[in-house]
């Protein structure tokens, strides 16, 4: 009986543990500071055959704008954009060796960007054993794992999203924030300067004119 009343607890351990994994697939997600006239690219060796999707977001500086090109093994290609707030990219490989995504703020002068981006390599691996070649109708408990699967995924994907916003808003606060400021200290310098031109003025209204002496004797 104790091994009976076991059991279901093992298989929910089981379960979470291929939820976390799966939840855990092939993929890198980093937030990279690009400077003014710079250029930064990542390289990643990949097989022949196999899925990669980029996804990227800048989050700040200028018009939150970025440059991304990415070349396969051979110096083809397969993707570019300009100037874009955001994108995804999808791609099967044909060639094996080094795939090249790179980050350009080439065109920008004087604004640095803050960049998100995240680089999936591979299908999601299914969450159970054999899930793909099953013939027979998922159980209750698996049917269950499937559906916490996908509101997993389902929150993960709305906290990326909330945090990226987060930050995005965080900066153009900010931002704003000192153009108010620079704005405020201008207006006290301009108001300084018209009263002490004011106090200038009445004074000379009110200062009295004393005539010159006269040089004649009688």
């Amino acid at each position: 009986g104790s091994v009976r009343a076991a059991m279901p607890g093992a298989v929910r351990t089981l379960c979470l543990a291929a939820l976390l994994g799966a939840l855990r697939a092939g993929g890198t997600e980093l937030t990279l500071e690009l400077p003014d006239s710079a250029q930064r690219c990542f390289h990643q060796e990949l097989e022949s055959g196999v899925k990669f999707t980029l996804d990227y977001q800048v989050i700040s500086g200028g018009h939150y704008d970025v440059d991304c090109y990415v070349e396969d093994p051979n110096g083809k290609t397969i993707y570019q954009e300009t100037k874009k707030q955001y994108d995804s990219f999808s791609h099967h490989t044909e060639a094996k060796g080094i795939y090249t995504f790179c980050f350009s703020n080439e065109f920008s002068t004087f604004s640095h960007k803050i960049v998100y981006f995240d680089f999936q390599v591979g299908d999601e691996p299914p969450i159970l054993p054999d899930m793909n070649n099953r013939v027979t109708a998922l159980t209750q408990l698996e049917s269950a794992c499937v559906t916490i699967h996908e509101m997993l995924k389902a929150v993960i994907d709305s906290q990326t999203h909330y945090r990226l916003r987060e930050a995005q808003d965080r900066s153009r606060a900010e931002e704003l924030n000192g153009r108010v400021s620079y704005w405020s200290v201008g207006e006290t310098l301009i108001l300084f300067v018209v009263s002490i031109g004011q106090v200038v003025l009445l004074k000379s209204f009110f200062t009295e004119k004393r005539p010159s002496s006269g040089g004649a004797g009688t």
